[in-house]
């Protein structure tokens, strides 16, 4: 179970991300389910797709996101990574900069029945903002 959980990991982490499949937010995140990250706790799959997707996608129309590894136990799965992109759009609260920026991160998550209900991000964010050039408080 673990071995697929990971799996299941891998293909959020590629599909969403990076291949902006939006059927893998409907077929592997649970209605309930929630992630905590640094803009607060977002719940289910329009809190996820209207929250941090949205901001992250639109600031970075070109975001990629790098899985370093994945390691699993039971149903929890931990996945190190690296996200590039550049900004060029709006959703961080500031005009684009037109930098291009790279950010390591995690991501752990809980799995129920091959659904993940529950999920915690954390990325360098006070990086993020060094990269582009702006005051960590924006």
């Amino acid at each position: 179970m673990a071995t697929d959980n990971a799996a299941l990991t891998r293909r959020w982490l590629d599909e969403v991300w990076n291949q902006r499949r939006l059927e893998t937010v409907d077929e592997l995140l649970h209605d309930d389910g929630v992630c905590h990250s640094s803009m607060g706790d977002l719940q289910g799959k329009a809190g996820f797709l209207e929250g941090q997707f949205a901001v992250m996608t639109g600031a970075f129309p070109d975001i990629r996101l790098e899985i370093e590894d994945v390691v699993a136990s039971g149903d929890v799965t931990v996945a190190r990574w690296v996200v590039s992109g550049t900004h060029t759009g709006e959703g961080l609260g500031f005009s684009p900069t037109g930098r291009t920026v790279r950010v390591v991160g995690i991501t752990w998550v809980r799995f129920v029945d091959g659904k993940m209900v529950e999920g915690w991000d954390y990325w360098d964010r006070a990086q993020l903002y060094e990269e582009l050039g702006v005051a960590a408080t924006v």
